[in-house]
């Protein structure tokens, strides 16, 4: 199914939409997809963030397994993912940027990666999309994966979409969004050396499967496409017209 052109729906229609995704993307991930030791749990958060979001934990387990000894999990080694655009930096380049302290939380189930659907909200004003884009770099700063699905196009405030503004965040401003492809999927990688997986997409491509890391080298794919679809079916039919009347 082709991406949708949500933004000729209200914001409490995609709002409603992505309260089913998130769920959608939660099932497939705990139904196979993770290794054992790992469950992916919607969550609320206040404040700027998108009231939804999808957290991946892992177990507590005073005997982890090394990366060498994780199943289910792919290795980039063996199949770097297929994307348009891979950048890295290095973690000396990114701290010379921030000069904040990530304070870790003490849940035993530890969070290791998180998934991020961007709303309407989140740009609609400077306050709360500094407030999203502080979420994210220090989600990467304590070491947590990230994935970021942004199916939205840019604003005055990110003029070269979601990644592209939070890259400069971490230090790197020469990301520039093409103008044929405006929305956004950005798989992030966040060890020492924080690696971006960007997929650019427009209104009527496909949504590829994307990256969420387990560990710095290694990932499973999220099936975007699939949870998308079984969502859509939720949305109410009035809405639905509008949405394929733009296709």
């Amino acid at each position: 199914m082709p991406v949708h052109d949500w933004t000729r729906v209200s914001a409490g229609t995609f709002h409603d939409f992505h309260c089913t995704w998130i769920p959608e993307i939660k099932i497939r991930l705990n139904d196979g997809i993770l290794p054992a030791d790992y469950y992916a749990q919607v969550e609320q958060v206040a404040g700027g963030m998108t009231a939804d979001i999808l957290t991946l934990r892992q177990e507590p387990d005073d005997d982890l397994p090394d990366v060498g000894e994780l199943r289910g999990g792919t290795a980039v080694t063996e199949a770097p993912p297929e994307v348009r655009h891979t950048a890295s930096l290095e973690m000396d380049h990114y701290a010379a940027r921030r000069r904040q302290v990530a304070i870790k939380h003490s849940s035993d189930d530890r969070v290791v990666a998180l998934i991020e659907v961007v709303s309407p909200g989140n740009k609609s004003g400077k306050r709360v999309w500094q407030a999203f884009l502080a979420k994210a770099v220090s989600t990467l700063a304590q070491g947590r994966h990230l994935l970021i699905a942004d199916l939205f196009p840019p604003t005055p405030r990110d003029p070269n979409g979601v990644h592209g503004e939070l890259w400069a965040e971490l230090g790197d401003e020469s990301y520039a969004a093409p103008t044929d492809k405006p929305l956004t999927l950005a798989a992030y990688s966040a060890g020492l050396t924080k690696t971006a997986y960007v997929e650019p997409i427009a209104v009527g491509d496909p949504l590829k499967a994307m990256p969420l890391f387990l560990t710095p080298d290694i990932y499973v794919s999220v099936p975007l496409e699939e949870s998308y679809m079984t969502a859509y079916r939720g949305v109410p039919r009035r809405w639905r017209e509008v949405l394929e009347a733009a296709a």
